[in-house]
């Protein structure tokens, strides 16, 4: 389908999502409960398939592999620390700076919150998950 011809699919393709949402909620993962209802639908999907690969279903179980492995990456993959180290650890491993975060606190408060002087804001917290695609509760 190319997509000049797109434009025109879109109420069915509402309508047939729409009754896939019904059946099965799948949308993007954006907390534990959500992570674990993907991997259980993963995991029904895998064992329907059995091996295979021409399954019609086989790429719906690609596109939750994808969002779970995204969830991961995101999620699973932070350091289990002290909020103020996970945010050390994503400055370094991004190559950033205490000014590069000017647009969610001041390089004061950075320097603070990594210090150990000040914790981090609900406000903040919120920001720095944004920012970083994680959950905001690595930062509380």
């Amino acid at each position: 389908m190319n997509a000049d011809r797109l434009s025109g699919h879109f109420p069915d393709i509402i309508e047939a999502w729409a009754a896939l949402q019904q059946t099965v909620s799948i949308r993007p993962i954006r907390n534990e409960k959500d992570y674990q209802t993907m991997l259980q639908l993963s995991r029904e999907l895998a064992t329907h398939l059995n091996g295979d690969a021409q399954s019609a279903l086989d790429d719906l179980h690609g596109v939750l592999v994808t969002l779970i492995e995204a969830w991961e990456t995101r999620v699973v993959a932070m350091p289990k620390a002290e909020p103020r180290e996970v945010l050390r650890h994503l400055l370094e491993t991004h190559g950033l700076k205490q000014k590069d975060l000017a647009g969610i606190a001041s390089p004061t408060v950075v320097s603070d919150i990594l210090a150990g002087r000040r914790a981090i804001s609900k406000n903040v917290a919120k920001a720095l998950a944004a920012r970083f695609h994680a959950d905001v509760s690595v930062f509380l």
